[in-house]
């Protein structure tokens, strides 16, 4: 019997009538033969309602009950669901993250698994049960709950998968698959049928909200297969695969993008080995993500560092970085929370010249100036104001071409052997 993982988002258990669509979908997978464990989110805004509530009593509540606060949104649905499977007729247990033995460790909002004890769900899996579990959740080696992060029932969903190696991890959500770009911001954006897992994974980290960034890194390294697909509809949803032929792959597979960026700047710091780890290391011991790094050596012996954070923690970072400065006898921070992250995204870089040129030439000719360039083998991101985001997307959708099929055409000016 095929094993198979499937997990199911906030808007796909919005409702009890949301609920009882996603059983029925689940049934009918289970009378087909399939060994099912199920992995759902919270009910859509349950989150957010849960953090509005902490934030009445106390808005600097510490993050361990926090934690446990919000893994209660999960505790909900996956009841809920196995109730409703019973009501079919269908055997089903449901298990919070810290029953099915997720081990984390115990980075509170931020969690990483470390470990899956699987033996109590493949014990259900034998016994023909569906087995239904809260996704974003875990418990530290003390046993305190801890959470994911947003978005985390994806990396639930695709750890557990690793874990008892099934066949495919199917991530059912408001959309149907992975598209070229936002829809709500280019109509015309199309929905690609295959993607590669390298694609994914940088289409993920700079802004795209299909799947959280670490799924797709589970994904990558235990060689998960992973598909994207509707709760809504029927259809073949977006394959994201390991193995594809390069002559498959279009020059650019998508455009990612993140609105809340922000940049730091700490000017006249000594050019001198370690300087970097003391700006950076206690960034990293705050649990701080940087993203986009830029270094400019001056002639007078210093340096400077820019460098990207999230919005959110832009505050945090700047406080941090004026601490830092002054350690360093650094000349000033400086910082700017309007930026914007745009990054096109293809294997078919690597085989082909003058896709920047392209890019910048296109920007430039709707008079957006770029902030901060970041390069990878198949990526190229840039940091732009925010308000020119829309527009830029929308021309780079354009330039290259995206909104047409993947056709030889699209890979012209490749070398021949």
């Amino acid at each position: 019997m095929v094993l198979v993982v499937e997990k199911y988002g906030g808007t796909s258990v919005g409702s009890v009538e949301r609920i009882n669509a996603v059983a029925e979908r689940v049934a009918a997978s289970h009378q087909k033969g399939e060994r099912l464990v199920v992995v759902l989110s919270a009910m859509s805004g349950e989150t957010n309602r849960l953090i509005a509530l902490a934030n009445e009593i106390d808005p600097q509540a510490s993050s361990r009950e926090m934690d446990v606060l919000v893994s209660t949104g999960e505790q909900v649905t996956i009841a809920l669901l196995a109730m409703a499977l019973q009501k079919r007729g269908i055997e089903a247990r449901s298990y919070t993250g810290g029953q099915v033995q997720i081990l984390t460790d115990s980075v509170h909002s931020k969690a990483r698994i470390l470990d899956i004890d699987a033996a109590r769900v493949r014990k259900d899996l034998e016994q023909g049960r569906v087995v239904v579990v809260a996704g974003f959740q875990g418990v530290d080696k003390d046993g305190n709950i801890t959470t994911l992060g947003r978005g985390g029932s994806d990396t639930t969903a695709v750890a557990m998968a690793a874990a008892l190696q099934a066949e495919e991890c199917r991530i059912f959500t408001d959309v149907d698959g992975v598209y070229t770009t936002d829809p709500r911001i280019v109509p015309e954006a199309r929905r690609l049928d295959r993607i590669t897992v390298e694609e994914m994974l940088e289409l993920a980290s700079q802004g795209a909200k299909v799947l959280q960034t670490r799924s797709v890194e589970f994904a990558g390294k235990y060689r998960v297969p992973l598909r994207v697909l509707s709760s809504f509809e029927d259809g073949p949803g977006t394959l994201i695969t390991h193995e594809v032929s390069d002559m498959e792959q279009p020059l650019i597979s998508g455009i990612a993008y993140n609105r809340d960026e922000a940049k730091l700047t700490i000017r006249g710091v000594p050019d001198q080995p370690g300087v970097a780890s003391q700006i950076f290391g206690p960034l990293s011991d705050a649990h701080l993500n940087i993203d986009m790094i830029i270094q400019n050596v001056a002639q007078d012996g210093t340096t400077d560092l820019t460098f990207t954070v999230n919005r959110g923690e832009y505050p945090q970072a700047k406080k941090l970085l004026v601490e830092i400065a002054g350690q360093l006898n650094a000349r000033e921070v400086v910082g700017d929370d309007t930026l914007a992250k745009i990054a096109i995204v293809g294997v078919g870089m690597r085989s082909h010249s003058g896709v920047a040129a392209k890019m910048f030439s296109t920007l430039a000719a709707e008079g957006i100036n770029i902030e901060l360039i970041s390069t990878s083998e198949i990526k190229i991101s840039i940091g732009v104001n925010d308000k020119y985001l829309e527009l830029a997307v929308r021309a780079l959708h354009k330039a290259f071409d995206l909104q047409e099929k993947a056709t030889e055409e699209r890979l012209e000016g490749a070398k021949d052997d």
